[in-house]
């Protein structure tokens, strides 16, 4: 795939061919070329390889110490929801309070039966 990627290179750059006519050729979109010239221009032929398509942050996750404390309380509490676990964590002063559905999604609740 690099050395693909790499000939397609070398024809806008040594060959003076234009994105357009590359892109034909590979069979790709003009937006790729251009990020394969960028790529090599900043990176060489390492840039041009397959990079990694997971996010490098999310946002949205949930802290570790957050994710601890509701661990705790599902050990001590195996019967409570997610609703009632916000509620103790609200009582807690847990900052920021996550919703519901991601108090949900840090393990199995207590409530369903083997």
């Amino acid at each position: 795939m690099v050395e693909q990627r790499y000939q397609a290179v070398l024809a806008v750059i040594a060959d003076g061919r234009t994105v357009k006519e590359v892109a034909t050729q590979w069979g790709v979109s003009r937006q790729s070329v251009h990020t394969w010239l960028s790529r090599y221009e900043s990176g060489g032929l390492d840039g041009l390889a397959d990079h990694s398509h997971k996010p490098r942050s999310c946002p949205h996750q949930l802290g570790g110490d957050i994710v601890e404390t509701v661990l705790e309380l599902r050990r001590a509490r195996p019967y409570w929801g997610p609703r009632r676990l916000v509620l103790e964590l609200a009582r807690k002063g847990v900052q920021p309070l996550p919703s519901e559905s991601a108090v949900d999604r840090t393990g199995v609740s207590g409530d369903s039966s083997p």
